[in-house]
């Protein structure tokens, strides 16, 4: 797809260092942690309150953000306790510090119920119940030494987080949120997690945007092995007509990722732009002879990708395919298990 012109304003060029918070609005500090990722980062944002902290994302659960958390509680944030956390989505990088920083503090978490579950549900998953994968792998079109790549990659969610609080504040979307003494409105959408929460303070023109919305790349959105036939790019694409329709175009977009930026609308439209020229790429693809998921991926994803990377292009690529597949664009053949897409 041609670079589209883009007049996206930024008013932080450069980003803060590691473990040293920045004010980006009236008591909202921005930190950013560090990633063992090609993308190497995540945005947190901390809000003053009259006695601690509340806190939005908490970062991935290892050594290094442990050091720096430490750092950070006993130098920047004054020694002032963490009073709340808002955790956005199940992700490592924005769930991974929630217990560790719930034996310290023993403060309320918000999440959404689904993020909240699908969290606990994979910390109890063990490796012989990842091995029951084999079959979506096999669907997808990949060989047993494939999937073996895949699925050796072990339990890396239980390395990353260090647990949950064994209770929690339900966020629901329509509702409010006091934090940091403003009223933010909470908004809700899927795609990129079950149940992503995403905070509006009309008041103040700030939305929190978490992973849904962010500058210079577009989250992954991938079909789980546990729920093979979902939609989750048709409820992301969703998702962002529900923000463009009820969040105002003045805000300042503070993301999980990248720089906070000034221009959301012309964000959301480039990103269902993006999705519905992959879309098109598929359809072109798939229209001389049908394919598996596993023989589309080259389609999406041009570069050579290691296991890790494939297992995330695979998801993202299905994504794609059953939402044509809904739309009527695509049809499915089977054959000994194996599922291949044809353009109607």
């Amino acid at each position: 797809m041609i670079p589209e012109p883009s007049t996206l304003e930024f008013p932080h060029r450069e980003p803060p260092a590691f473990g040293v918070p920045m004010q980006v609005a009236p008591g909202v500090l921005w930190l950013r942690l560090p990633l063992p990722y090609a993308l190497d980062h995540v945005n947190l944002y901390l809000f003053e309150e009259a006695d601690g902290w509340a806190l939005f994302d908490a970062g991935i659960g290892d050594e290094p953000n442990i050091a720096l958390w430490s750092d950070v509680l006993a130098g920047p944030l004054g020694g002032k306790p963490i009073k709340r956390l808002v955790v956005s989505h199940y992700h490592p990088d924005h769930v991974g510090m929630a217990g560790w920083l719930d034996e310290r503090f023993a403060m309320p978490l918000h999440m959404t119920q689904a993020d909240y579950l699908y969290c606990r549900l994979l910390r109890a998953t063990t490796q012989d119940q990842r091995k029951e994968d084999r079959g979506f792998y096999h669907a997808q079109g990949l060989s047993d030494a494939e999937i073996d790549a895949i699925l050796q990659r072990g339990k890396s969610y239980l390395q990353r987080t260090t647990g949950l609080p064994d209770s929690f504040d339900r966020l629901i979307g329509g509702e409010t949120l006091e934090m940091g003494g403003r009223t933010w409105r909470i908004l809700t959408g899927g795609g990129h997690a079950p149940e992503q929460a995403m905070l509006w303070c009309e008041a103040d023109r700030l939305f929190l945007s978490a992973d849904q919305v962010l500058a210079r790349i577009s989250p992954n959105v991938s079909v789980l092995e546990v729920e093979p036939r979902a939609n989750p790019l048709g409820q992301y694409l969703a998702s962002l007509a529900e923000i463009q329709e009820i969040v105002s175009d003045t805000v300042l977009v503070l993301p999980g990722h990248n720089l906070p930026f000034f221009g959301l609308h012309e964000r959301l439209d480039q990103l269902t732009r993006h999705h519905e020229y992959r879309c098109e790429l598929v359809a072109a693809a798939c229209r001389d002879a049908a394919k598996t998921c596993f023989e589309t991926v080259p389609v999406l994803f041009r570069r050579a990708l290691d296991s890790h990377q494939m297992s995330f292009a695979l998801g993202e690529t299905l994504a794609h395919l059953n939402l044509m597949v809904r739309r009527g664009q695509l049809a499915i053949e089977t054959q000994d298990g194996v599922l291949r897409y044809r353009t109607v």
